[in-house]
């Protein structure tokens, strides 16, 4: 195999001058041991997000009774009664082990998000936003990830030990999006901004060179030669996207910077950093910085703290009685019902930003899903799931759907199909499955 140096470049030139794209580490750089460094007039968007809580349900207090859509809402679903028509609940849906090894509040999550039976956080297929992403993404920023209760952690993925990072303050979260290079689209005047006057690709410029590395390069070399070039490409995109003046949004109001406010478990914190934040998300979504979003309000081993309390949510699902009256654990059933109260605060922020003749929630498609049932056994059976919105008029929401063990990538395949995916199945091993879910799909 040819051997390349660490320091390789590609070269070309643009408007005469000589340009250089440097190379990521190959194996073909790499010694024999090798991997030690390895109203417009335009349609309104259609966005995907997921909204994830962590440490499941108490699923007498959280699925109806009854199928369709006459169904009375159970005490943890009944804050959210004032959107039963633009929710579709989910019960029963499982995530199949294969025989792989259930690594509590992992395998569930990912399993879900990925189609594939995983023991850890070494996944191998992108997540389902990342594949939406990949579908609809023409803004500045491809995805956003946010994360409430002060953890720094994503379940985002585009390939095993890559997380899209996710801000965990509101302050920093306004910053990203509000702060440089963002163009307001309520004024009328714009000026590009002289550091993005980029007027040619620099790839182009190193074409032929970057052709004939192809060719030399091994497989590996090759697929990460191209992931390395297409994300290239996504900044060049972005960076076209700067030179162009925003899109006019109608009713669009700048928000003013957030307060630096406390980061961390507590609960009322968490809940208060939640709202904030998806304000924020909201704006950023109208103002079309992004199509796509990813917000986790807890960790799937959740870390939200009652005030003044050190045991955490998760810990009170294995270490808390229950509670002989009630029939469960009261104190985790508070933390599930609080799940649901700042789900809704969520909705709430979408559905009050009016946009054509609906709102910005018509217009979005969002899938809510913890990571287990029933967190004190870390059971991957029955996950419970929503989808929000109505994605422009594709959804259709006012039900409640029992899967019957069915598995849960049939919701992952009917999203992708709703937000224009070409693809006819879903998943691998027990979780591959071709099987739409019609009910949800309108027309």
């Amino acid at each position: 195999m040819n051997k390349f140096s660490r320091r390789g470049f590609l070269r070309g030139t643009v408007q005469g001058a000589a340009v250089g794209v440097a190379l990521p580490i190959l194996n073909c750089m790499l010694n024999d041991n090798g991997k030690a460094f390895a109203e417009t007039g335009q349609r309104l968007p259609t966005r995907f997000g997921t909204w994830i809580w962590g440490c499941g349900f108490i699923p007498e207090l959280w699925i109806p009774s009854s199928t369709g859509t006459d169904y009375s809402m159970p005490a943890h679903l009944a804050p959210l009664e004032p959107y039963r028509d633009k929710l579709a609940l989910f019960s029963g849906f499982d995530v199949k082990l294969d025989g792989v090894p259930n690594k509590p509040h992992v395998t569930g999550c990912l399993g879900l998000r990925t189609g594939v039976p995983v023991p850890d956080r070494n996944v191998k297929l992108p997540t389902l936003d990342v594949l939406i992403a990949d579908q609809i993404a023409d803004t500045r920023f491809r995805s956003i990830e946010v994360s409430t209760s002060g953890i720094q952690r994503s379940y985002s993925y585009r390939d095993a030990g890559s997380p899209n990072p996710s801000e965990v303050s509101p302050l920093a979260l306004y910053n990203r999006i509000f702060g440089e290079g963002f163009q307001d689209p309520s004024k009328t005047e714009f000026t590009a901004d002289p550091r993005y006057m980029v007027h040619k690709s620099v790839l182009s410029a190193t074409q032929e060179e970057r052709r004939q590395l192809m060719q030399t390069v091994g497989a590996e070399d090759r697929q990460r030669l191209d992931e390395y070039f297409t994300s290239i490409r996504e900044l060049e995109q972005k960076l076209a996207l700067q030179l162009q003046p925003p899109a006019p949004v109608k009713g669009f109001v700048m928000p003013d910077p957030p307060p630096d406010h406390v980061v961390d478990s507590e609960m009322e914190n968490v809940m208060e950093n939640h709202r904030l934040m998806a304000g924020l998300l909201a704006k950023a979504l109208q103002s079309n910085q992004t199509k796509v979003f990813n917000v986790l309000f807890s960790d799937t081993t959740s870390n939200l703290r009652r005030p003044g309390s050190s045991s955490t949510h998760h810990t009170l699902t294995h270490e808390e009685p229950t509670d002989p009256t009630l029939g469960h654990q009261k104190q985790v059933g508070w933390f599930a019902e609080r799940s649901m109260i700042a789900w809704k605060d969520f909705l709430d922020e979408l559905s009050a930003i009016p946009e054509g003749d609906g709102t910005l929630l018509d217009n979005c498609l969002v899938y809510a899903h913890s990571d287990c049932s029933i967190a004190k056994s870390h059971a991957v059976e029955g996950i419970p799931a929503m989808i929000a919105g109505n994605a422009g008029g594709r959804i259709r929401t006012g039900f409640h759907m029992a899967g019957k063990a069915d598995p849960i990538t049939r919701l992952g395949l009917t999203v992708q199909q709703a937000m224009g995916l070409q693809v006819d199945s879903w998943g691998t091993q027990s979780m591959e499955t071709n099987r739409t879910i019609t009910e949800l799909l309108a027309g």
